[in-house]
């Protein structure tokens, strides 16, 4: 088991073995060790102690697998296996992953390493790994019965390439694809350039967006949903327990998002604009880059954009559909918005004196009551912030931009307070006339005057 203080010293440098040239000398050293992960708290990988300079991505609520070095090649052991995944305090899935977690870890590397993963297979069933995105041998990418056969449970399979381009990849099962990946089993790998003085940036976070339908009460995803999901997520992390990506003033900050649902995401962040700096087929030449607020990250996809955080605050970031920002969602809930419900709420509590009637107004209620909830699930809106209810849920977080935040902190600041006169507020004065229209017609407005 890997804990958190090893992983902060291993990742990215890793152990330099000693070893002969020759394949069967490879073999005896045995395999790499399997590092294990037991937190869904974001791990924090040290910078590289050899080779050429990066910073390590931070993915929220997950972590970096460890590797070694053995003969010029960077080893990786990769466990496919049953695990169990906190998706937010008080809810727990059942699932599987890789090296006690999904979604897995993340796989880092350098543009020209060779690099060989082992993969180990602890499940029921046959896997394969598919490495998305990336250039290698027809053999090695890992399409089951077309790359290779597939891996028989209890066995371990090795893949072996070289990383010909830098960018950010993804991996996933290609063999019975359907339901090891609604299990959960995917992951995000990512080549740094092999020149440190190409595209560097000071924070760079990475987020996999996945789904799962659990009903309320249960553990296992129903794997056969195709649309109807009712938790999205972020590497396999539900808010209101999404890590917070937390920026220092002045930072260049690059976010990359992959996305492995069923449904493409427009990803908004509020208070910034941003360029869009890569894509699954590369880097984008900067005279190519194009601004956004919102990125949409189509389904099998990856996009990566770019800011420099010169806006202090704390900053919604979240998916824009917005029943991607709900948690356990129940998709045959009727409409009662205008209803009332006061004569059938008193004919209910003669029976059940607890019932709370919702919804006439909206749903907002729901991130304000507490109710009891079956087990194993969380409220559908819920959050708290330092002036109430965020009422969200799903695919949220908040980007933290501070003065003063060391290079390696990226522990969460506390809400940020508002300078004077920089806050909404409550008028209580008189009001100013305003105008309103009851006509679907389309108005046309008067050019000013240039006179006046």
């Amino acid at each position: 088991m890997l804990n958190r203080r090893q992983l902060l010293g291993a990742g990215a440098a890793g152990a330099t073995l000693v070893s002969s040239k020759a394949w069967g000398q490879t073999l005896n050293m045995g395999l790499p060790e399997a590092a294990q992960m037991d937190s869904a708290a974001t791990a924090i990988t040290a910078r590289p102690s050899s080779g050429p300079d990066y910073t390590p991505v931070v993915t929220l609520n997950g972590w970096t697998l460890p590797h070694r070095m053995n003969n010029g090649v960077k080893e990786f052991h990769l466990v496919a296996e049953p695990v169990e995944r906190e998706l937010a305090d008080g809810m727990i899935a059942h699932l599987w992953g890789y090296n006690g977690q999904s979604t897995g870890p993340t796989i880092e590397a350098v543009e020209g390493d060779r690099v060989r993963i082992y993969v180990t297979n602890k499940l029921p069933e046959g896997t394969t790994v598919h490495w998305h995105g990336l250039i290698l041998p027809s053999g090695m990418d890992g399409v089951s019965g077309l790359s290779h056969p597939s891996i028989p449970p209890g066995k371990t399979f090795v893949y072996e390439f070289d990383l010909v381009k830098s960018g950010t990849f993804m991996y996933h099962p290609h063999g019975d694809e359907m339901a090891q990946m609604a299990m959960g089993m995917m992951g995000m790998f990512v080549v740094h350039p092999k020149d440190p003085t190409f595209m560097p940036v000071d924070r760079d976070f990475l987020i996999m967006l996945n789904a799962f339908d659990i009903d309320p009460g249960t553990y296992v995803p129903r794997i056969m949903t195709m649309t109807d999901f009712n938790l999205w997520t972020w590497n396999s992390r539900i808010f209101p327990d999404i890590d917070p990506l937390v920026v220092n003033k002045g930072d260049k900050v690059r976010v990359r998002v992959g996305n492995l649902t069923m449904t493409n995401h427009p990803i908004h962040m509020h208070g910034y604009d941003f360029k869009v700096t890569c894509t699954d087929g590369g880097w984008v030449p900067e005279a190519a880059q194009w601004p956004e607020v919102s990125i949409d990250i189509p389904v099998g996809a990856m996009r990566a954009y770019e800011f420099v955080a010169d806006h202090l605050g704390d900053w919604a970031i979240h998916c824009h559909k917005s029943h991607h920002t709900m948690n356990a969602m129940g998709h045959d809930v009727p409409t009662f918005i205008g209803v009332n419900k006061k004569p059938l709420t008193q004919k209910i509590r003669q029976f059940q004196p607890e019932y709370m009637p919702m919804g006439m107004s909206g749903m907002g209620d729901m991130a304000k009551m507490e109710m009891p909830l079956p087990d194993n699930t969380i409220p559908m809106m819920t959050g708290w912030g330092p002036y109430g209810p965020i009422e969200m849920g799903g695919m949220f977080s908040v980007v933290k931009v501070r003065d003063g935040i060391d290079a390696d902190d990226y522990s969460d600041p506390g809400w940020y307070e508002n300078p004077p006169g920089e806050m909404a507020y409550e008028w209580t004065g008189e009001l100013p006339e305003f105008a309103s229209n009851n006509s679907p017609k389309t108005i046309l407005t008067p050019k000013p005057n240039s006179k006046g």
